[in-house]
């Protein structure tokens, strides 16, 4: 039989910057840590749904949304270069013309030898029959377009955020 003390231990809070951007989920110990510091505020989205905390001097209502207070100085974050495990996890270990997850090599959308760049809007994952089958054409000339229009990885906040609002958006249309 499972403890309900530890499974409020295992819930997450979503923190939110000054501007009300989902920055990312902390556990409940962190939450609990930036409320007691001031260093971030309860958000009220209507449910007042939470969890009440008690300790021998303090009985705590942790919220499952805050707000920083303070200025996150946000570190900057650069594009990964473009290389074998960084566009295998951006392609989900999956080949972009057929889907394949087996041997999986990297295919320039437009070949180097017409002009193609070794840039994250050329480059996609291929398994190895696919990129063979392609060869050195361009991808109207063999009729293989990748499945989804290759991109550089968006920042991990941003990633975050987007999820969060298509996450709330569905809970609420159910």
């Amino acid at each position: 039989m499972t403890n309900p003390f530890r499974q409020v231990l295992e819930q997450s809070v979503v923190v939110f910057s000054q501007n009300y951007l989902p920055v990312c989920r902390v556990n409940i110990k962190r939450a609990i840590v930036l409320l007691v510091t001031e260093k971030a505020e309860p958000l009220d989205f209507t449910d007042s749904s939470g969890w009440q905390i008690r300790s021998p001097s303090i009985v705590l209502q942790v919220p499952k949304h805050i707000r920083l207070k303070i200025a996150s100085s946000e570190r900057t974050w650069k594009i990964p270069p473009v290389n074998r495990r960084e566009v295998l996890r951006r392609d989900r270990h999956a080949c972009q013309y057929c889907g394949s997850s087996k041997h999986l090599t990297l295919d320039h959308v437009i070949p180097r030898s017409r002009g193609g760049q070794h840039k994250w809007d050329n480059v996609v994952t291929a398994c190895e029959r696919c990129n063979s089958k392609k060869g050195d054409k361009m991808p109207h000339e063999a009729g293989m377009h990748p499945r989804t229009k290759p991109k550089a990885p968006m920042h991990p906040t941003i990633a975050f955020a987007e999820q969060f609002w298509m996450d709330k958006q569905a809970t609420s249309l159910e």
